[in-house]
């Protein structure tokens, strides 16, 4: 885990603060640790944001595809482990 160096004061208002208050309460983290997970959703890398359309594109990809029989899902998920065995899937 990176070092946090950097300090940010962000006001807000009594909803928003409200929201991050709950939601640390239920999740047990802090609110900076939601903040920074906030952060790092919105402004994923360039890395992430283009394993995450690949991902979109493989999932699309198996559920286009013309089939009369609807697909087994006990196979389709035994082959998506195997891919995140092999480290395929992102």
């Amino acid at each position: 885990m990176s070092v946090l160096e950097k300090r940010l004061q962000v006001l807000l208002d009594d909803d928003r603060f409200e929201r991050l208050a709950a939601e640390s309460a239920r999740s047990g983290r802090s609110v900076g640790s939601i903040v920074r997970a906030a952060i790092d959703l919105h402004f994923s890398t360039e890395d992430v944001a283009a394993a995450r359309s690949a991902a979109a594109r493989r999932l699309l990809e198996r559920t286009s595809e013309p089939n009369d029989v609807e697909p087994d899902w006990a196979d389709t998920k035994a082959a998506l482990e195997a891919q995140l065995d092999r480290g395929a899937v992102q």
